[in-house]
C-alpha cells in the first residue's frame, strides 16, 4: 500500500467519536504507517465500498490497533477494552477516535457495547473486533469468541477475516515503544456469511461460523491454531510457539465469485436478534451454504 491508496472518511456525528480529531489522526496514522514501516496490504479489494463490515484481525500487539485500520480504505470503528478508560493516557482519544468501551466481565455492560456497535454497522460503517477477545501472548491463534458473529447475524453484515505479521516485532507487550523500519503486513480474506454455516435462527451456527472465521485467520496469519480462550492464565509468554511455514486448516470456503462471474447482493436479514452473551458449545463446522456477497474495492471501477 502506497500514500496514493484511496481512503474515504465517513462522518458519522451521531456514532462515538469527533468526527474532525478522527479525521486528522487518521490521516497521520496511515501517513505514518507508510512512512517508517515497511507496510504491506493485501486483499484490500475484500473490504466493501460502502454498507456494513466487520473486520476481524488476529491480536498480538498493542499497535495491531495503528496498523490494521491504516490498512482499510475506510473509516472504521472498534471495540476497546473498558480498562483504557481508566488511564488518563487513553481516556479521551481512543474515544474520541471511535472506539466503544466494553466491560469484558460480561453482563449488562457488554451487552451495551455490541447494541453500539449494531448501531454502528445498521448506519451501514465498518467495525472492528478482535474475535480472541484479548491479545494472545504465546503467539499462537486462539478459539474465537461469538460476539463478531452474533453482530454478523443481528446487521445481516459480512464478516471480513483479516490476519497480519510483523506487529509484535514493532512492538513486543508491554512495551510502549513503537520501533520503526521493520516490516508488517495486513491481509484481509473474502467475506464471509453466517448462512454459509447452518441457520442463523440456529445457536449452533454462531459456533460453525466463528470456528470457520479463526481458521480463515490462521491461513492469513501464518499462526498455529490453538482450541482454548486466551488469557494469561493458559499462556506461557516467555516461550511464544513459532508460526509454522504452512498452516492446513479446513474447511475451505467456496469462492467468492458467483456461477456466472459477478457479485450479488446480501442475503435476506434473518429475524434473530442476537444476545450479548460470550459463547456456546462446540460444534464441528460443517460444510457451508452458498452465499452472496456486497460491492467490494476489487470489482468498483473507482478504487485505486
Amino acid at each position: 500500500m502506497g500514500g496514493s491508496a484511496s481512503f474515504s472518511f465517513e462522518l458519522a456525528p451521531e456514532l462515538p467519536g469527533a468526527d474532525r480529531f478522527s479525521k486528522y489522526l487518521t490521516a497521520a496514522f496511515r501517513t505514518m504507517a507508510t512512512k517508517l514501516w515497511d507496510f504491506t496490504v493485501e486483499g484490500r479489494e475484500n473490504i466493501p465500498l460502502e454498507g456494513p463490515g466487520i473486520i476481524t484481525p488476529n491480536h498480538l500487539s498493542f499497535c495491531d490497533s495503528v496498523f490494521v485500520p491504516s490498512a482499510l480504505p475506510r473509516r472504521v470503528w472498534a471495540i476497546g477494552k473498558g480498562e483504557y478508560m481508566d488511564s488518563w493516557k487513553t481516556k479521551h482519544i481512543f474515544p474520541a477516535m471511535g472506539m466503544i468501551p466494553v466491560d469484558r466481565t460480561g453482563g449488562d455492560a457488554a451487552k451495551a457495547a455490541l447494541d453500539t456497535a449494531a448501531k454502528v454497522l445498521d448506519q451501514g460503517h465498518l467495525f472492528m473486533i478482535y474475535p480472541e477477545g484479548t491479545r494472545s501472548r504465546s503467539g499462537d491463534l486462539h478459539k474465537g469468541r461469538t460476539g463478531a458473529a452474533r453482530l454478523a447475524i443481528r446487521c445481516n453484515a459480512p464478516i471480513i477475516p483479516t490476519g497480519h505479521v510483523g506487529t509484535v516485532e514493532v512492538q513486543p507487550p508491554d512495551s510502549v515503544v513503537m520501533k520503526p523500519r521493520k516490516a508488517v503486513t495486513v491481509r484481509f480474506g473474502a467475506p464471509m456469511w453466517a448462512h454459509e454455516f447452518g441457520d442463523p435462527e440456529d445457536p449452533r451456527t454462531l459456533r460453525r461460523f466463528t470456528d470457520a472465521v479463526m481458521f480463515e485467520i490462521a491461513e492469513l496469519s501464518g499462526q498455529k491454531y490453538v482450541d482454548t480462550y486466551a488469557g494469561k492464565k493458559t499462556e506461557t509468554p516467555d516461550e511464544p510457539t513459532p508460526a509454522p511455514e504452512q498452516t492446513s486448516v479446513t474447511p475451505r470456503r467456496p469462492s467468492v465469485v458467483g456461477a456466472h462471474g459477478g457479485v450479488g447482493t446480501r442475503p435476506t436479514r434473518p429475524s434473530m436478534r442476537a444476545s450479548a452473551s460470550s459463547d456456546d458449545d462446540e460444534t464441528t463446522v460443517g460444510v457451508p451454504r452458498g452465499r452472496k456477497v456486497p460491492a467490494t474495492a476489487g470489482n468498483a471501477a473507482s478504487d485505486s
